[in-house]
């Protein structure tokens, strides 16, 4: 399968975030989309999910070909995109079981039915693979949990609903090194053929884990370059001062072409 961003342009509150990105993962592929603070790196995870207080102004998301921006989140989902979120959010009232098994249920079609017995063996196994104890099962989704715990939690999730694509929203963010191995360890479990990642990060640390075939930096807006891990060594180096310099480059490289 393939998810192609073509031009993407969206807005938040007026305010324009996305400014032209384009972007292709195939499954099989681990892609890293680095940027500075207000880069849209956020924006663009939120956008290919469809959340409603971000509105594209052009451009489009292909899954497998079909632009999939008018569809909304929970049919997306269903097709095989996964976002975990930079901070998850505490749902009470629903049980870490009863929400996965929900989950879960949301992969078949309406004449096929969960395999109870099943189901709780897999989610005891990702569970005991993650580190997490086999008490949060019957706990509330996320409530009272620490910031490590909620990160494993959404690696749990992907685990079970075993997406096409997941987009990883900062997940290495507020982690300690404990913490970020377990959750490294939970994504470089479903590397395959039918699984594609993009890895959304400020930092090199979460690399060290999960090694992507490419990666690339946003800043104001739109990709300004592509490439393998010498990016992040770079960036390492340098920090961000001369992608501003490139992206400077390249605007005025559009200006001259478009007076001529």
């Amino acid at each position: 399968m393939r998810l192609e961003i073509q031009d993407l342009r969206a807005s938040v509150d007026g305010t324009p975030i996305l400014d032209g990105v384009t972007l292709a993962i195939n499954t099989g592929e681990t892609h890293a989309l680095m940027g500075p603070n207000g880069s849209g790196k956020s924006t663009l995870a939120n956008v290919l999910l469809g959340h409603p207080d971000y509105v594209v102004t052009g451009g489009k998301v292909l899954l497998d070909g079909e632009n999939i921006l008018d569809e909304p989140t929970d049919v997306r989902a269903r097709r095989g995109l996964f976002l975990a979120f930079q901070y998850p959010v505490e749902v009470s009232g629903i049980t870490i079981g009863k929400f996965l098994k929900r989950a879960t249920e949301l992969k078949y079609t309406e004449n096929e039915r969960v395999n109870l017995s099943k189901y709780v063996a897999d989610l005891r196994k990702n569970m005991d693979f993650l580190q997490i104890d086999q008490e949060f099962i019957n706990r509330y989704l996320n409530e009272g949990f620490s910031g490590g715990e909620k990160k494993r939690m959404e690696i749990l999730q992907m685990l079970m609903i075993e997406p096409k694509f997941a987009i990883l929203d900062e997940t290495d963010s507020g982690l300690d090194i404990d913490a970020l191995k377990i959750v490294a360890k939970g994504v470089n479990e479903l590397q395959g053929d039918s699984f594609g990642s993009l890895i959304i990060t400020h930092y090199q640390r979460i690399l060290d884990y999960i090694r992507p075939q490419f990666v690339h930096i946003l800043y104001r807006g739109r990709i300004v370059t592509s490439g393998g891990s010498e990016l992040v060594e770079k960036l390492e180096l340098k920090g961000y001062d001369w992608i501003k310099e490139q992206y400077e480059m390249e605007v005025q490289h559009e200006h001259a072409n478009a007076v001529d």
